[in-house]
Formats: structure tokens, sequence, C-alpha cells
């Protein structure tokens, strides 16, 4: 029997245990603890953003408190569908990979790497914010030299092999959500009596800027706050990533932890909103919008006479600061999973899929972790520039995901007796998403917008070239395919019934594939050690291609 021991447990596990994976997989409650980091932290620059692209035209808030938790509900109902047709993972880049084609997966790829590295650096960047919410303003000049500690001390956490538990994870993400919980219930509960008078006040200034201005004014400004909001809607995919670690029934947890996500996202986020509109704040010198509006919140709190508002306002603003470095983690940590799949289909060099001793993407750490201190460093770390690089690339993914079902489901039409209502779901998302993407172009087009489509269309171009390098060189090594096969010796065929000596010694071969090479490798060790080993094992690992172009 096999057994591999934990030196950090000092016990044995049996990995043949068929409770095994049960035991280690991920119930919706844990699931939405270890992959909803990255979404409910967006609530520190998300919703800022769109209350300040109001400017002057605050009462409009209401629509969008409104308006954001919808959309947030639209768009994960369409990764609901993503979470039922692929139960075993892969999120954007494999649903656009398969329903839409290699091309459309390379793009969609592509989005997503230059949008890990900006989940990296915003998120960081945004965390610093918070905790020098929390100091002297001086020390807000600072950030930068902090911003590159934490990236720096993430990348070589990362690289010893060490990932984000939902241990560590838990207290945090639990912190974070009961603060929150009670600074933003106690905030819209001790102004409920406004709401009359908030209700009179966006008539009356729907009214007037619509005589003024009019109506195409009005709507012009709600989108371009919508989409510059676009950061909001960021970690929806993660999810639809990580299904393959959720409990069975896969499907029916997976959509159970999108559920748990949108909800608590569409709160807070809907609710920072109209809290800013209740409280009228506005940006301070030194602090984020969020920390001006918790001090405001809990201004004047005292039990038994201790007054405790400012302590309570520094709890919530370190729970925020340092979900967002968990998200900054978690940017490093997926985008090289992302980049092995493509390295697997051959849109980046191989090396990209290869594991160090540590069992980590050391390529991958090192080129997301470097290049979002490069972005930083590029961008002075305004959160306000990052969130809009950050949207951009976000919903290229987000669009080309709804019309890779939109199309899936038309295409469905005879099998699918139900495909109306999934197809007008994903037809509805991709709308959302495609207007969100389009009004974040045009109007920071030329506040940055530019860079990310360089970015990310430089990427997509070094994809397809590596492809077709790849491709040529696929046609050289088809002749050695072809020759090894015809000389292996009958006894090292495979065969399903052959029997294996687990006491044995064993060579283990890693591939990419079963071709020429490895059984020129095979051969090889065969005569070295033929008369040692018993046993040969070729193990593959990645994600299987997504076809020729």
């Amino acid at each position: 029997m096999a057994w591999i021991r934990l030196p950090r447990f000092r016990r044995a596990v049996n990995v043949f245990n068929p409770k095994l994976f049960e035991n280690l997989s991920l119930a919706a409650f844990l699931a939405w603890v270890g992959l909803g980091s990255d979404a409910l932290s967006s609530s520190a620059y998300g919703p800022p953003e769109i209350y300040d692209a109001l400017q002057g035209h605050e009462y409009l808030a209401v629509f969008l408190a409104i308006g954001i938790p919808l959309s947030v509900f639209v768009i994960s109902a369409g990764y609901k569908q993503v979470i039922a047709l692929f139960p075993d993972g892969g999120g954007g880049y494999h649903t656009a990979s398969t329903l839409l084609g290699p091309i459309a997966g390379l793009v969609s790829g592509a989005a997503l790497v230059v949008d890990y590295i900006l989940t990296a650096a915003i998120s960081v960047a945004s965390g610093t914010e918070a905790l020098l919410s929390t100091m002297p303003s001086s020390w807000y000049s600072e950030r930068i030299p902090l911003d590159a500690a934490v990236l720096l001390f993430l990348i070589f956490i990362n690289l010893r092999g060490m990932k984000e538990s939902i241990k560590i994870l838990l207290p945090i993400f639990m912190a974070f959500v009961f603060t929150h919980v009670i600074l933003l219930g106690w905030g819209l509960l001790a102004h409920m009596g406004d709401v009359p008078a908030i209700a009179r006040n966006t008539v009356v200034g729907v009214q007037h800027d619509s005589m003024r201005y009019g109506w195409i004014f009005i709507v012009a400004l709600i989108l371009r706050a919508f989409s510059l909001g676009g950061g909001t809607y960021t970690g929806l995919e993660a999810v639809a990533n990580g299904v393959h670690i959720m409990r069975e029934p896969r499907v029916q947890t997976g959509q159970r932890t999108m559920t748990l996500l949108a909800t608590s996202l569409s709160l807070i986020a809907g609710s920072l909103i109209f809290l800013y509109l209740m409280y009228h704040v506005h940006g301070q010198q030194g602090q984020t919008l969020n920390a001006v509006l918790y001090g405001a919140i809990t201004q004047g709190w005292t039990l038994d006479g201790v007054y405790f508002g400012p302590a309570a306002a520094l709890l919530t603003l370190i729970s925020e600061g340092l979900l967002l470095f968990i998200a900054a983690n978690t940017g490093i940590i997926t985008a090289p999973i992302v980049m092995a799949n493509m390295a697997v289909d051959r849109w980046l060099p191989e090396r990209f899929s290869y594991l160090s001793d540590r069992f980590v993407s050391r390529n991958g750490v090192l080129l997301i972790g470097f290049s979002a201190i490069a972005i930083l460093l590029a961008t002075g770390g305004h959160v306000s520039i990052l969130v809009v690089l950050y949207s951009i690339n976000v919903f290229i993914t987000f669009t080309l995901t709804m019309a890779g079902l939109s199309r899936h489901w038309f295409a469905q039409r005879h099998q699918e007796s139900n495909w109306r209502g999934r197809f007008a779901v994903s037809v509805l998302g991709f709308m959302v998403t495609a207007s969100i993407l389009a009004i974040t172009i045009f109007e920071k087009f030329d506040a940055g917008g530019w860079f990310t489509l360089l970015v990310t269309a430089v990427v997509v171009g070094l994809g397809y070239l590596i492809y077709r390098h790849y491709k040529s060189i696929g046609k050289i090594t088809a002749e050695l395919d072809e020759t090894m096969l015809d000389v292996v010796p009958d006894h090292l065929e495979s065969g399903p019934n052959l029997p294996l000596d687990p006491r044995g010694a064993t060579a283990v071969f890693f591939v990419s594939r079963f071709d020429g090479l490895g059984l020129h490798t095979l051969l090889t060790a065969h005569r070295m050690v033929s008369g040692f080993v018993k046993n040969y094992v070729f193990l593959l690992a990645g994600l299987g291609g997504q076809g020729e172009i």
C-alpha cells in the first residue's frame, strides 16, 4: 500500500483512500472563503471609483447602488452555466477555447494573464493605501517602496512553495465580513430616516439635469461611472476556475459558491455606494474613500463611556488591507496556472508548464510578480489608473465567455428543451459585459486604456508566433515519432493487463505527450538500467490541447 509522509503533521496519508479527495475538497462555504478574497476585496477600489466618477452628480449613486448588484447577478448567472458545462474547471480560457475556437482562447488567456498581473498590482496598491489610511498622512508618500516590498515578499513565499491555506485565510476573511457587516449595517440603519429625503433629492436632481443637459447626459454619466467601476466584478471567474477542488457534486457546490460570492459582493458594493451618498463623504489627503466613510460611521461610538469608534474603523481597515494582500497573492498563484494551460496548448514556451522542486511554477511566479512591480512603478501606484487597466482586461474575458455561452446555447437549440432561458441569460450577460468594455475603452483610452490593450495584443501576437514555432518543430519530430514507433521492442509494448510489481524499482518519466522523443528516452533508460528497473511510468501533467488552428 502506498503512503505519503507529511513531515509537518507527522502522520501518514493513504493516497489510495477513496475518501481522500472528499476530505481535501471544499464545501460551498469553504470554497467561498478560499476563492472569494479577490471578489470581496475589490470593494476597496471598485465602489470608490464609481462614486468619484459622478463628480457633482452624486444623487445618481442611488441608481448605481441598485444597478451594480443586478449586473453582478447577471454575470454570475452566466458563470453558473460555465460551471455546469465545465465541471473540471478552466474558467474563461477553457470556455473560449472550447466554445469559440483556439484564437478566442488565446485572446482570453492573454487577457487573463495581464489581468492577474494587474490583480497583484492593484490589490497591493489598494491594500497599502488602506493600511496607510490608519497612519499619519505623511506616510502616504512612502507607499511605492511599501508596495514593492509586499510584492517581493509574496514572490519569495511562493517560490518557497507557500500558498495561502483556508486555515490562514479564514480568520482574515471572516474578520473582513464581520467588520463590514457591522459597520455597513449600522450605517444604513442609523440613517434610514434619510431615505425619503435622498429619494426626493434624486428626483429633483434628475429633473434639474434633464432640463439643463438632457437625458442623454444623465444616461451617459451613469454608464461612465458604471464602466469605471468594472473592478468591482473582479474575482467572479475564480469559482469557475476552481470547480475541480470542490466537493461532489461539483456543479451544485460550485453554483452554491457562486451564489454566496455574488450575494456578498452585491451587498457590500451596493451598500458602500449608497452610504457614500448618505454620509456625503469626499476623499481626503492620505485617506481612502472607505476610510473616510468608516470614520464617519463610527464617530461617537462608545461602550460604557469608552470611545471605541477609531478602533472599530482601524480594525475594519486592517482586515480590508490584509484581504487585499491575499487577493494579490491569489493573482500570483493563479496566473501561472493559466500560463501552464496555455503552454500545454503551445501558446507559451513549454517551460511555463514545468514545476520546480518545490512544486511551484517558478517561471510563472517570477514573471507575474516582477511584471506587477514594473506596473506599479510605471503608474506610480495610483489605484485610479490601475483600476482602468484592470477593468478592460477583466471584461475582455467576461465578454468572450458570454459570447461563447450564447453561441453554444443557440447551437443546442434543437437538442436542449430549455435552451431559451439559458440563451437569454448568456445574451444579457454578453450585452452587459460588452457594453462596459466598450465604454471603458472609449472613456479611458487616452488615460491608459491604450496601454493595456497594447500589452494584451503583444501577448496575443507572441503566443501566435510561439505556436507557429512549435508547429514547425512538430513536423520535424513527427518523423522521429514514425521512426521510433517501428523500433519499440515487443516486451516494452504497453497493454491494459500488464502486471506491475509494486515493490520493484520504478522509473518515472515526466512528459508533455506520448511521442517518439519519449520513446527514445525510454529505450535509452531501458538499455542502461534494464536489470534494475522493473516498472516504467509516464506522467502527463496539465490539461489537453484545445485543437489545431
